[in-house]
């Protein structure tokens, strides 16, 4: 009896390895495509959103294609489906490993510039102060990233078609940054820790100096020397404050004997 389940038992295998042997395997329909039709297939399917399968032709492009400018092209568009997937980290990966296999290939300005929109358009918000986060809880990482990513593709192709947009953001995130420095030391500022607040609102006005948060910085400045008992160091920002803007928004109300302009807020 043993011996006959056994050879059941063997005979069940024999069959099921068998019938695994039958089954067709899984067709891949770009088995026989051309570059070029890999490439247009992949393009068509980020054209309309299918960024999953597009990227997975331009994969098999590279791979079976690997020599040829198709396979460098697909490289590029990897690296923007995956800026358009929000997938961040894919996306900076494609953006380093073109930079570091073509150097000098005549777009790598262009993986410049998106490495610096991938970290533009990070999650992070780019510090959306009307949020209900705490300021000191953000990280301006990726605007520091985007900066710099943005001044590597002026400085080394200021010729380039993308020059003047990336110097438009820059701008913008110089601006974006300084605030940053000026809510957190508002944060200190609120919770009485005035050195601190001093400390954050002259790193703003000297790594900033052409920001419009620099205005608030020294206003911040003032009343925390104020509240530290340093006349001297008060007026003297004070004066610098009244100098650089003359108009500003915190002198309104005026002067008054109750009520110093520093500490109106």
């Amino acid at each position: 009896m043993r011996n006959k389940l056994l050879k059941c038992a063997a005979l069940a295998l024999a069959f099921t390895i068998s019938a695994c042997g039958l089954l067709p395997e899984k067709i891949d329909e770009t088995k026989n495509w051309s570059a070029a039709k890999l490439y247009a297939e992949a393009r068509d399917e980020i054209s309309t959103g299918n960024y999953e399968t597009g990227i997975k032709y331009y994969e098999r492009l590279e791979s079976r294609y690997p020599f040829g400018t198709f396979a460098q092209q697909a490289q590029m568009e990897v690296a923007y489906a995956y800026y358009r997937q929000s997938d961040q980290a894919q996306a900076l990966a494609a953006v380093e490993r073109f930079i570091k296999l073509h150097p000098n290939h005549p777009n790598v300005d262009y993986m410049y510039y998106l490495r610096g929109l991938v970290n533009f358009n990070d999650k992070l918000g780019l510090f959306d102060f009307v949020s209900r986060q705490d300021a000191t809880e953000r990280d301006p990482k990726a605007a520091h990233e985007a900066f710099e990513s943005f001044k590597l593709l002026v400085e080394r192709f200021p010729d380039s078609i993308y020059a003047a947009d990336a110097r438009l953001r820059m701008k913008y995130l110089v601006n974006a940054i300084a605030q940053h420095e000026v809510h957190v030391a508002k944060y200190y500022f609120r919770r009485g820790a005035y050195v601190a607040a001093v400390n954050r609102a002259q790193f703003a006005v000297k790594q900033y100096p052409t920001a419009p948060a620099t205005e608030e910085a020294l206003f911040v400045m003032t009343r925390s020397y104020d509240e530290l008992g340093m006349p001297e160091l008060r007026d003297d920002a004070g004066r610098v404050m009244k100098q650089n803007f003359p108009n500003s928004v915190y002198y309104r109300g005026g002067p008054k004997d109750s009520a110093p302009w520093w500490k109106i807020w």
